[in-house]
């Protein structure tokens, strides 16, 4: 049998991971997604299967690009434009990654910016 890739198996972890993990409307899930250069945030209401709102580090106005500071700040910007849309609490989606470093500046920023999960 061959081995499995890195990106097959955070791929199994984050089918984990959603088999407990369920967007609604009133709480949408905050998925996150993290890629060499940049990170990637939505809040997803997993019932119809629309995004509610996203975020990233390449959009414009993001001084840090995918670094901690730049994860930091998607977090802040996503949980404004949340806030906006009359969203007030989310649940975290990691995405099979390891809730450290990067992802876990995310997920501050987003509290720090008021959103609750």
């Amino acid at each position: 049998m061959a081995t499995k890739t890195r990106e097959e198996l955070r791929v199994a972890r984050h089918n984990r991971l959603r088999k407990k993990v369920e967007g609604t409307a009133a709480r949408p899930r905050l998925a996150v997604f993290r890629s060499l250069n940049h990170i990637y945030a939505q809040l997803i209401d997993d019932t119809v299967g629309h995004t509610i709102v996203a975020c990233s580090s390449q959009e414009k106005g993001m001084k840090n690009g995918g670094n901690l500071a730049g994860a930091k700040e998607v977090g802040t910007k996503l949980a404004e434009k949340a806030k906006a849309a009359g969203i007030k609490s989310a649940v975290f989606d990691r995405g099979g990654f390891r809730y450290a470093g990067r992802v876990a500046s995310l997920a501050e920023g987003a509290r720090e910016g008021g959103l609750e999960f």
